[in-house]
């Protein structure tokens, strides 16, 4: 029988899978496995293996098959497994060794001499037969029923040497017991080959762990290197193993929790680290920049068990909606999906406060109607901490447009307590004083005061700071209504503190152009400004009743070529003169501001 078939035998093929299951194939032999789950399923298989090697006696072959692949394992009669790498052995190589028995009493040593097929000897030609040799050498042969040892394979060529004592890379014959009776001349039952005889790991595993101090078996040295002339097995080994207990079983050194320590480093080779079960799959304990695509460790490729799935809520709107209602749940249309997906969008809390800069330099383009409705979207849909300030000395008309609180307070009256709410002993309740609360809309608006001249309230770039520096520290989104002269210190300064720029027009021509003039000068301002400019969001609205379709439409693709988004927004009533409250609009025009509002979340 050739090499090829010995190495092979017994066939041992398992499968395990992720709901528990699997089965071990052994010379076809099917044994179910049902556990409750991969790990479990993985220690019943190697169980089972491990018995079939108690069973013949020595190391077995297995191929394992699971979610992450095929592997090649060797598994010892003591639960050790160690990744297989096949091949054939090259040129040179010396083969496996089995200690020394003494000769079967029946059958005598076999000599491998010229055209003979000793034991031990690979690759020499000569004559089997059912008795012996022309040269009276007894020829080992494979009964029907498979013998309980058989040669493990050639050595990995980068190992020491591991011959037999007396150098000549052969080996005695001896008999062993299989479960038909006894065999032929062959290795001795007992002469199990030493672990570091085994090839090295295949697969993923080519990557093995350095040898350690805390690996490391009694005997060995701390740099990594055994102590030579060391016995395993009755046989000995140049920095194999640590020496046999004198019962002749192999030793295994075991760590502190009572398993099996890993195998030692032997010099000039790449042994792997076994460790029973968790060596199905062999990992590297750091894997450098330069691993393999795809090579990724079992706790990468694991399924998280808190893995969350995302169940789609039915249908709320149209006649979906009234199906679900009626109790006949059906899924959302596109439309609806859509307007969802907007409102996780403006729902969202960014780390940091956001300052959001609403600008044209025309008056009456919508600065202050776009200021008020983001300020109620956002608030709306991602809760409180929402703050529209006017920022504007030239009767600013923010305040004309919301709600009015319990008292008159504007900016100014907040600037000399600036450095009071910047303080430790400030609470966010004190700002209330200052700020007036959007009671249906749920956010807050910092007035200017219209009524007063100019130079009355003429705010600086320092003043600007202060109270940015204030809103930062009570909101998480700032909504800034600006005036209308981009000379201003205050709208500059403004623009320095912006993180997202909305530029807000109708269709008219003039108001159209004044914006876009307006992105083109902060182009050319500073790098930071041009940014700006070009992420910005552009919200065209249609202020005229009458005002065609077409005209929304060349307004808002005159500006995609120099904005992020444009969004439009239709015409509504609730929009023109008095308060601004969200819910007062159409629904058409609340699903436009809120499509604008997503437009600018995704800008922060």
């Amino acid at each position: 029988m050739s090499t090829e078939t010995v190495r092979s035998w017994p066939q041992i093929e398992a499968v395990v899978r992720t709901d528990g299951s699997g089965e071990v194939r052994i010379d076809g032999n099917v044994y179910p496995v049902v556990t409750g789950s991969l790990e479990e399923a993985r220690i019943e298989v190697l169980r089972r293996v491990t018995e079939n090697a108690i069973q013949v006696g020595r190391p077995v072959r297995a191929s394992a098959e699971g979610p992450e692949g095929v592997w090649k394992l060797v598994v010892h009669p003591d639960g050790t497994v160690v990744p297989e790498e096949e091949g054939p052995t090259p040129t040179g190589a010396t083969p496996v060794v089995a200690p020394e028995r003494e000769p079967d009493p029946v059958q005598g040593a076999g000599t491998p001499g010229e055209g003979t097929a000793g034991a031990g000897t690979p690759g020499d030609t000569g004559t089997a037969d059912t008795g012996t040799a022309d040269t009276e050498t007894t020829v080992p042969r494979i009964p029907a029923s498979p013998p309980a040892l058989h040669d493990l394979g050639p050595l990995d060529p980068t190992r020491r040497d591991n011959s037999a004592p007396n150098g000549s890379g052969t080996t005695g014959s001896g008999t062993s017991e299989s479960p038909s009776g006894p065999s032929s001349s062959g290795p001795s039952s007992n002469g199990a080959a030493p672990i570091d005889t085994l090839p090295g790991p295949a697969g993923p595993a080519d990557h093995p762990r350095p040898p350690t101090h805390e690996n490391a078996p009694r005997g060995a040295a701390q740099d990594g290197v055994l102590p030579d002339d060391v016995l395993y097995d009755g046989a000995r080994h140049d920095g194999a193993y640590p020496a046999a207990t004198q019962d002749g079983a192999p030793h295994t050194p075991r760590n502190d929790a009572g398993r099996h320590s890993a195998p030692p480093a032997v010099v000039g080779s790449a042994p792997s680290a076994p460790e029973g079960v968790a060596d199905w799959v062999r990992e590297e304990e750091a894997r450098g920049p330069e691993a393999e695509p795809g090579s990724r460790t079992r706790r990468a490729e694991r399924a998280s068990f808190l893995t969350q799935v995302s169940v789609e809520e039915p249908a709320e709107q149209g006649f979906r909606g009234w199906l679900t209602r009626m109790g006949l749940p059906v899924g959302p249309s596109e439309a609806e999906r859509a307007e969802r997906a907007d409102e996780r969008d403006v729902s969202q809390h960014w780390p940091g406060p956001r300052t959001i800069s609403i600008v044209n330099g025309k008056g009456g383009a919508g600065k202050t109607p776009s200021s008020v409705l983001l300020s109620a979207v956002f608030a709306q849909f991602g809760g409180a901490g929402v703050v529209a300030w006017d920022n504007n000395q030239t009767r600013g008309t923010l305040g004309w447009r919301t709600e009015k609180g319990p008292h008159d307070a504007t900016l100014l009256d907040l600037l000399p307590r600036a450095d009071h709410l910047l303080g430790p002993s400030a609470q966010a309740a004190d700002l209330a004083r200052y700020v007036h609360h959007q009671t249906r809309d749920r956010y807050d608006v910092l007035r200017s005061k219209p009524m007063a001249m100019a130079h009355e309230q003429r705010i600086g770039q320092a003043d600007v700071d202060a109270i940015h520096a204030v809103l930062s520290k009570y909101y998480r989104l700032i909504i800034i209504d600006s005036g209308n002269d981009e000379s201003d210190p205050m709208w500059q300064r403004m623009i320095d503190h912006t993180d997202q720029l909305v530029v807000a027009t109708t269709t008219r021509d003039d108001h159209a152009e004044a914006g876009a003039l307006l992105l083109e000068g902060l182009a050319e301002r500073d790098g930071r400004s041009a940014y700006l400019a070009q992420q910005a969001v552009v919200v065209v609205s249609q202020a005229d009743q009458k005002a065609p379709a077409e005209e929304v439409r060349k307004v808002a693709a005159g500006y995609e070529p120099i904005a992020r988004e444009v969004v439009t927004v239709p015409f509504d009533p609730g929009m023109v003169d008095g308060h601004l409250r969200y819910g007062a609009l159409r629904p058409a025009t609340r699903r436009a501001w809120l499509a604008a509002g997503a437009a600018v979340a995704r800008g922060l």
